[in-house]
């Protein structure tokens, strides 16, 4: 391991007694839980429960009501955008819809990134770019194309090409695989489990997708009733007696997707 490596903390991520409100109505209630280095970390449970919520409270696009977050050792919460700025280039954001500007093609999309973060010449953010889509598994003509000539698992693709776009060493997905069709779905499953190994990052997601959650988490924490109500592996939260996580993996869903991952195996 080298000096840098050294420095990284086991926990990347670590929150603790988060608590978030929107007027009168609680979203997080003392919430803690931890994020290993190098794992695919998932944030599932019921919509409205606050997941996405609490992934916008950790990269800084919306503050909590109190409580700790620490992202690579250091305390993110009360960062003005300048102090946070360094810790901004460590990790890469893929939003539930892309977010990918639809006026720009998919390598200006991502070579946007590294024209405002780096001092690289034109030629080299342009082989980067076409080094990062390839990496996503775009063919290379998609570089040339605009968010509204691909399909949805190419425009998803796209946007995690510009997540990647800095080398970062933590990547946040929110909904990776919403609104795709099963066979762009387990693409996208292959592509997350293919680019921790590939890359040696680290990984923490929002889902809702149990095939995803079977074929690609190391571990997951159930939010629900404005607390975390379970957290291990799926193997462990399969047998879980509390009710709410029970209906989350024995509905009809959670039992194919359960059953299918067994078969694999």
């Amino acid at each position: 391991m080298n000096a840098a490596a050294a420095t990284i903390p086991d926990n990347i991520v670590e929150v603790s007694d988060l608590n978030t409100r929107f007027g009168a109505a609680v979203v997080h209630r003392d919430v803690s839980l931890s994020v290993r280095r190098g794992e695919i970390f998932a944030l599932v449970g019921g919509s409205g429960c606050g997941k996405s919520t609490m992934l916008r409270e950790i990269i800084l696009l919306q503050p909590p009501v109190s409580g700790s977050i620490r992202v690579f050792g250091q305390e993110v919460l009360g960062l003005s955008d300048e102090q946070a700025l360094p810790l901004r280039r460590r990790w890469g954001m893929m939003f539930e819809r892309g977010a990918l500007f639809s006026s720009l093609t998919v390598t200006e999309n991502v070579a946007m990134v590294l024209r405002e973060h780096t001092r690289l010449g034109t030629k080299l953010i342009a082989e980067i770019a076409a080094l990062k889509i390839a990496l996503t598994g775009l063919p290379a003509d998609a570089g040339a194309k605009y968010p509204s000539e691909l399909s949805g698992g190419m425009r998803k693709r796209a946007a995690l090409a510009r997540a990647l776009a800095l080398d970062p060493e933590l990547l946040f997905l929110d909904e990776p695989t919403a609104g795709l069709d099963p066979l762009s779905a387990a693409g996208i499953d292959e592509l997350v489990h293919q680019l921790r190994d590939a890359l040696g990052i680290t990984i923490m997601m929002v889902t809702h997708d149990l095939d995803l959650l079977w074929r690609a988490a190391d571990r997951i924490a159930v939010l629900g009733e404005e607390r975390i109500l379970g957290k291990g592996t799926m193997q462990e939260l399969a047998r879980s007696e509390h009710p709410v996580i029970r209906e989350y993996f024995y509905g009809p869903r959670g039992r194919g997707a359960r059953e299918q991952a067994w078969n694999r195996k």
